[in-house]
């Protein structure tokens, strides 16, 4: 059994730039990583990190129906603009054995959920791999650096092969 990744992001561009180092470790380390944006696009930037892309929309009017992953990763904005984002979010937080991880401004769900910071070390292999995936995607970045910051819900029992580390 292969451990599944699904992230939700507002755009191709969006994770890559917040998550594409993090999503490119996951796929090397067997990861199933699918990534879920509204509408369609170019691909090729989300395939150079080892991810697979669906239309958002599809995924949610299914009710997320047959996606039973062990991580989820959501940008927090997009819990702002779809409140079914936002009610799956609460519902693998209610869960307790999905890993859940948020970037970008805010905590789309108030202060009565624990959440912490948490940060992930980018491999030199994903640093290189994100540069690409940004330069495909046309997203102007100056360079890519060797973190990314998140907000992760506290699980009892991380997944195996747990890489997002306590910031402090």
């Amino acid at each position: 059994m292969r451990y599944r990744l699904d992230v939700v992001g507002t755009s191709i561009a969006d994770v890559v730039q917040n998550a594409g180092g993090w999503l490119f470790d996951r796929a090397v380390a067997g990861w199933d990583v699918t990534v879920m944006v509204p509408g369609t696009g170019d691909a090729r930037p989300l395939q150079i990190l080892g991810a697979e892309m669906l239309d958002l929309e599809t995924v949610l009017a299914a009710g997320g129906r047959g996606r039973r992953p062990q991580a989820l990763a959501v940008a927090a904005n997009i819990c702002e603009v779809d409140s079914r984002a936002r009610s799956g979010l609460l519902k693998a937080l209610g869960h307790g054995g999905i890993e859940v991880v948020v970037w970008g401004e805010g905590w789309p769900l108030g202060s009565d959920h624990g959440v912490d910071p948490v940060l992930h070390r980018l491999s030199l292999a994903a640093q290189a791999f994100k540069a690409h995936a940004l330069a495909a995607g046309a997203v102007p970045m100056t360079s890519v650096g060797s973190t990314e910051l998140f907000r992760s819900g506290v699980l009892d029992h991380p997944p195996v092969g747990a890489d997002l580390s306590p910031v402090g």
